[in-house]
């Protein structure tokens, strides 16, 4: 097979990671089962670990979890890392699962929701590398002043929590900050892949395209609305966390409304209201989420995809999705 040759943002992107491919599998709660997030590594990008997912929807002891993921690639691996100040409890239960990470030989992490500087400092100490997600330009000076070292860059053609703005009007409120910046959304196919890249982005962070996957242990309905979905069958329902996320459009979503109640906003405008309400919906939605998609029957049809739906139309293994990407000649094939 030839040789792809990359734009020097991203081929300084693969050599600083010691991976083949600028190409990110995006940590997905319930979706990143670990069979998942090796099988992207071993492809050649870099698979990236859910905690909550590793540990809540597949049983895994978080540790052993890492050790079974290193058993079938020894390819780097990531991890998520979701930082808002919550409950005491989640709070060290994550900071006990990233020292583990490291002592496990993680060195890729991506955080969101909160102020990273924490973690670099545990991350920076071993050599390690933290990227932060964000969705403008705010974000972004928080995550670098904390300590970010790159930034994952969510746009409005995301799944989970979308951001508000296209990837070239992304692109160009951040370059100036002169980080290595990562394509978060929309991306499914080689035509996307290689846009991204050629705008100046580092690598693309894929989410959407790893769950129609061999690989991924999501439900077969599940991935198969993903192939019939099209751009306009994703809409974004405040009903999930109580923050706009992507979603399908499917029968459930159009009988519960995309808009939160009085009483929900009302709590999420609050100081001190927010935090319990946000809570709520976190455990409501964890229950739900899992549910929903391993759920082979298609009753709870609640399903997160961003709008790279529109270019998926296959199941595929993670390394042929892979190929697919970098080599554009195979992008008819996705």
């Amino acid at each position: 097979m030839t040789e792809t040759t990359f734009p020097s943002a991203a081929q300084n992107f693969t050599e600083t990671l010691g991976i083949e491919y600028p190409v990110i599998g995006g940590p997905m709660y319930p979706c990143s089962n670990p069979e998942l997030v090796a099988a992207v590594s071993a492809a050649g990008g870099l698979g990236v670990l859910q905690p909550i997912s590793l540990t809540y929807v597949y049983g895994h002891d978080f540790r052993e979890g890492i050790r079974q993921m290193r058993r079938l690639t020894d390819k780097p691996i990531g991890m998520n890392a979701l930082i808002e100040k919550s409950s005491q409890k989640y709070q060290q239960r994550m900071s006990e699962w990233i020292d583990i990470a490291l002592e496990e030989g993680i060195r890729f992490f991506v955080t969101s929701l909160g102020k990273p500087d924490w973690v670099a400092k545990r991350v920076h100490a071993v050599g390690g590398l933290v990227y932060h997600d964000v969705t403008e330009m705010k974000w972004a000076k928080i995550g670098l002043d904390n300590g970010a070292d790159g930034l994952i860059c969510v746009n409005n053609r995301a799944g989970g929590h979308a951001g508000e703005k296209d990837i070239q009007q992304l692109y160009d409120d951040l370059k100036s900050l002169e980080v290595p910046l990562v394509c978060a959304g929309g991306v499914g196919d080689s035509t996307g892949f290689h846009q991204a890249l050629d705008i100046g982005y580092a690598a693309c962070q894929l989410g959407t395209r790893f769950i129609a996957s061999q690989e991924c242990l999501a439900s077969n309905v599940y991935k198969q609305a993903i192939l019939d979905a099209g751009e306009e069958d994703i809409v974004l329902s405040e009903r999930i966390t109580g923050i706009p996320v992507s979603v399908i459009n499917t029968d459930y979503i159009k009988r519960s409304g995309l808009k939160s109640g009085w009483l929900a906003r009302w709590m999420l405008s609050g100081n001190r209201t927010k935090h319990w309400m946000r809570t709520i919906y976190a455990l409501k939605s964890i229950w739900q989420l899992k549910k929903s998609s391993l759920d082979e029957s298609g009753k709870r049809d609640y399903w997160q995809a961003g709008k790279s739906v529109a270019s998926i139309n296959s199941i595929q293994t993670c390394d042929s999705i892979i190929q697919g990407l970098v080599n554009s000649q195979a992008s008819s094939a996705l």
